[in-house]
């Protein structure tokens, strides 16, 4: 962690880079729960929309096919805010 100093600060108002950033108690706690699943799971859920909109599509029920085929993006969007939370997450700066 790289410190930041500011000429005319006492050394007591430096701060790291990572404490000037760092996420309130709500998004902590999220980060805490997120963190525990597996990236897997994201991988799945959005392999399963996919295969799942397709089977609909074949049965004819296309704006059901739709409406789970949109399913895919916000899983895989999931899935890399899992990873960044297991990789960069606010436990730099929090030991909680």
């Amino acid at each position: 962690m790289a410190t930041v100093t500011q000429p005319g600060l006492r050394p007591s108002e430096n701060t790291t880079e990572a404490e000037k950033h760092s996420e309130g108690p709500v998004a902590r706690k999220i980060e805490q729960y997120t963190a525990q699943v597996p990236s897997d799971v994201f991988l799945w859920a959005a392999g399963g929309s996919i295969v799942a909109s397709l089977a609909l599509r074949v049965l004819g029920r296309k704006e059901d096919a739709q409406f789970v085929g949109q399913w895919v993006a916000p899983f895989m969007l999931l899935g890399v805010y899992n990873k960044i939370v297991k990789v960069a997450g606010s436990d730099r700066v929090h030991a909680s």
